[in-house]
């Protein structure tokens, strides 16, 4: 088994190639984009947040929400405003990012929140949830909304191809208690649906829930009724793990634990972990990005 001293590389490494002749086919086909259009569209972004917005962004995260948007620029700014209003209306989830923090340390280590490190036949990022592995007892929900935040800014920062072709989230809810289906109050179901729906600059392609036993199923219907329509469309409930659930994720980058031939859970945990307490200055610095 890996452990975290045979990681030596940071996140900034692990930028995945630049955009193909068919990652551009594909942008330009589905998401609008074209040399000229990218960047006119930058540079006019550029300019309404130096007059509207005031916060320290580079290029790459104003591309990354026009991608969400198309380079629809209208939605675009309306995304970027709901994105930095979010962080400063809940930040008990965005700030206070410390990795080497106790109680973020034990959520990490239960990899609560797995990111596999290859994307999936579609060239998707793939995420592993795992709520029903934190334990309601000593973590806070926060505290792992935190944790996907966290994880989230640190792969997507540099991660181009991700940029345009958005991820795929699998929430894996074996074995809920009591305890679990308390902590999924209606408001905070309702920001986490709007934070990846209308906030944060990542498609989300698909949201597939396994191992779904009825116990959930007032949890799933109150999470759809947040959805928009397109989003509804891309749930999807499973209620055994079947390796059908994850037909566009070849078993070569699925951990060992979920049929896979790829890491281990523990694997994925150390790598994360050390990239996490490495970029740990990033991270924090990032927190203080706000609009006025």
């Amino acid at each position: 088994m890996a452990n975290e001293n045979n990681y030596s590389d940071s996140v900034i490494h692990h930028v995945w190639q630049e955009l193909t002749s068919e990652d551009k086919e594909y942008a330009a086909t589905h998401l609008n984009e074209t040399d000229e259009i990218r960047k006119n569209a930058v540079a006019e972004i550029r300019c309404w947040i130096e007059d509207e917005l005031r916060i320290r962004i580079d290029d790459f995260l104003i591309l990354r929400f026009l991608r969400v948007c198309k380079f629809n620029l209208k939605n675009t700014k309306t995304r970027m405003r709901n994105y930095y209003k979010h962080r400063s209306d809940l930040p008990d989830w965005y700030m206070n990012k410390d990795p080497f923090r106790p109680e973020l340390q034990e959520i990490l280590d239960r990899g609560l929140i797995l990111l596999l490190r290859k994307p999936d036949s579609r060239r998707r990022l793939v995420v592993i949830v795992r709520p029903t592995q934190l334990d309601p007892t000593i973590h806070k929900l926060s505290d792992l909304i935190k944790i996907g935040a966290m994880l989230a800014e640190l792969i997507l920062r540099d991660n181009v191809v991700a940029s345009v072709y958005g991820c795929t989230v699998f929430i894996d809810v074996v074995k809920p208690t009591v305890r679990h289906l308390a902590l999924c109050q209606p408001h905070i179901l309702m920001n986490v649906i709007h934070s990846f729906q209308s906030c944060y600059p990542i498609k989300i392609q698909s949201i597939n829930v396994i191992n779904a036993s009825i116990f959930v199923n007032t949890v799933i219907k109150l999470m759809k009724s947040f959805m928009i329509e397109e989003m509804k469309n891309r749930f999807h409930v499973y209620r055994h793990m079947l390796r059908s659930c994850f037909k566009d994720v070849p078993a070569n980058i699925l951990p060992i634990e979920y049929g896979g031939t790829d890491d281990t859970i523990q694997e994925l945990v150390d790598y994360w972990k050390k990239l996490s307490k490495e970029n740990r200055d990033w991270l924090m610095s990032a927190e203080n990005d706000k609009i006025e």
